[in-house]
């Protein structure tokens, strides 16, 4: 087990992937501190908190979640698997030096959460959701993705059906019921109406982000939520603690689906979608493996029902709930959704660098290959939008939708909600002209691209609370939220001008030289110590 934390601390680098993704983290809890001390309402308090369990759910699947994802695609990995050291130890071992690294990274925030203690913006208490909770969870979503990873494809199959009923309940009787549940089951016998109102009422209260919600909206001190705290996190830790049992258990069995499972010759042809670009088409075959088809669902289907409340305005049903559409309101509205959205279709843009291979070990030996045949440039740039805007492209179609209705709705005038559009293909073609840069020079820009997804996002909200939206103006993603928030103004003007500029020049520079930079890197890391 120590020789796995040793190996790991003298990884260079690792190294510098931990520091930049400290430092992020120290900037998002600042951000986030920004927002908690303009909160004027307990409402804005509890939406800081919510984000907060937001944020430590997406670095722990970042940090831990896709790290532990990728050590199957090695063929390294058979060496062990062989060894002395049994694969379920080999699966804690590497599970454990990654928790390790997220909980250093997670305290690197602290001291930013004490110093809102010293100034009153919280009391000591917050800590534990502000601290501890989104760590926990964290790691039970890292373990969480890294058994959906491992398990067989008839599995993830049966668990999507799973998770898209679920997703219909969360829709049906969250979203369209809400607060009018009680109407909707009144027709029940009275004994199994009370038992289905509180099953209900305790599945969306008692959850991480309703312990969060209650703690910081009900400020009578953390007693009364102590208990809820407990028993969620309790059951976060034996849940994360199945994950991790299942997940050791299929690491030798999904190592040998994904490098010696036979082919089997009754499988669909699929050499008529290849067409004349072979590299394309399999670089979307790749970033496709794991759809997150339940995500869009979930997604789209709310932004659906969101966007119908917005376009009925006062003619809503009176038997259809309001409360979560108002939640939404109060956080922001359609333009921050809607920017949500955007932001989600250029993840896969600006993290461009594990598209093609997830480690230094295997991208030699792909560019090996792929820089002695004719690609030119231009194939890498068309292999690897195509396979961002095939990730993404759903949810801005999502967004367009809440666009749509804005302008239906007269909430936005229709070139208010063009501007938007035109701002979220903008931030599209800026992340992935930065993300295709990082993958032409080798660079692994993981917080680059965090930064891009997670920290100018907060920085936007933190300069729209300090009331400094000319200077907000110029964050890349106000392109697609100041239009239908703010009107179309001179200041976003220019930052939607500066953006583009600066699209042209970083996609120009990657392409020039990414051919070149290709050659370089390979030449420089060729026969390199794994790390």
């Amino acid at each position: 087990m120590l020789q796995f934390f040793t190996t790991a601390m003298r990884a260079p680098a690792r190294h510098l992937t931990f520091r930049r993704a400290a430092a992020l983290h120290v900037l998002l809890v600042a951000c986030l501190g920004w927002g908690a001390a303009h909160a004027d309402t307990p409402e804005r308090l509890a939406a800081v908190g919510q984000i907060a369990l937001v944020l430590g759910v997406i670095e722990g699947a970042s940090l831990v979640g896709w790290r532990l994802a990728q050590i199957p695609k090695s063929q390294a990995l058979e060496f062990l698997l062989v060894s002395q050291l049994r694969p379920p130890g080999v699966f804690l071992a590497e599970a454990l030096v990654g928790v390790g690294r997220f909980a250093l990274v997670s305290l690197a925030g602290l001291p930013v959460l004490l110093v809102m203690v010293l100034q009153g913006l919280i009391i000591p208490a917050d800590l534990w959701p502000l601290g501890f909770m989104p760590f926990l969870w964290g790691v039970v979503t890292a373990l969480g993705l890294t058994v959906w990873a491992y398990e067989p494809v008839p599995v993830r199959r049966v668990g999507e059906v799973v998770a898209l009923l679920g997703v219909l309940f969360y829709l049906v009787v969250g979203i369209l019921a809400g607060e009018k549940l009680q109407l909707w089951i009144s027709g029940l016998p009275p004994d199994v109406g009370e038992w289905v109102f509180n099953a209900v009422m305790r599945v969306f209260q008692e959850n991480p982000f309703g312990v969060a919600r209650n703690w910081f909206l009900l400020r009578d001190g953390p007693g009364p939520q102590w208990p809820g705290f407990v028993a969620v996190n309790l059951i976060g830790a034996a849940v994360g603690l199945v994950f991790a049992a299942r997940a050791a258990s299929r690491l030798k069995g999904h190592f040998h689906d994904r490098h010696y499972k036979p082919l089997e010759s009754t499988r669909p042809d699929q050499s008529a979608g290849i067409g004349e670009r072979p590299l394309s088409w399999w670089a979307v075959r790749r970033v496709m493996e794991y759809s997150g088809r339940v995500n869009v669902y979930l997604a789209g289907g709310f932004c659906l029902l969101y966007s119908a409340f917005i376009v009925a305005g006062d003619h809503w049903p009176d038997w259809m709930g309001r409360a979560p559409f108002l939640i939404f309101e109060l956080w922001g509205g359609p333009p921050m959704v809607a920017a949500s959205m955007c932001v989600l279709a250029a993840v896969p843009a600006a993290f461009q660098f594990g598209l093609w291979d997830p480690t230094v070990a295997d991208r030699c030996k792909r560019l090996e290959l792929l820089l002695l045949t004719d690609l030119s440039a231009g194939d890498y740039w068309h292999a690897s939008r195509a396979a961002a805007w095939r990730r993404g492209r759903d949810y801005f179609w999502i967004a367009c939708i809440v666009w749509v209705a804005l302008a239906v709705s007269g909430r936005a005038h229709w070139y208010q909600s063009l501007a938007a559009a035109a701002g979220g293909v903008a931030l599209w073609a800026f992340s992935f002209a930065v993300g295709f840069r990082a993958f032409s020079t080798g660079t692994q820009a993981g917080g680059t691209a965090s930064m891009l997804t997670l920290g100018f996002p907060l920085l936007l909200f933190a300069l729209l609370q300090a009331d400094l939206e000319p200077v907000a103006a110029f964050v890349p993603t106000a392109a697609c939220y100041l239009p239908v928030r703010s009107g179309i103004t001179w200041a976003w003007a220019a930052g939607f001008a500066t953006l583009i500029a600066a699209t042209v020049v970083v996609a120009r520079r990657g392409l020039a030289g990414c051919d070149a930079n290709l050659r370089k890197w390979l030449d420089a890391n060729q026969g390199r110590r794994a790390e």
